[in-house]
């Protein structure tokens, strides 16, 4: 199992900054969208 995410990660190098940045918008907006309720 190690090997395949591995090779996966090799595979898809040229996207994996881009797909991390995107996760991290998505785990921004989820808590700023939990937190407006609070602040309004």
């Amino acid at each position: 199992m190690a090997k395949d995410i591995k090779i996966a990660i090799k595979r898809s190098q040229d996207t994996l900054i881009e797909d991390l940045a995107g996760a991290v918008a998505l785990v921004v907006m989820l808590f700023v969208g939990l937190s407006l309720p609070g602040v309004v």
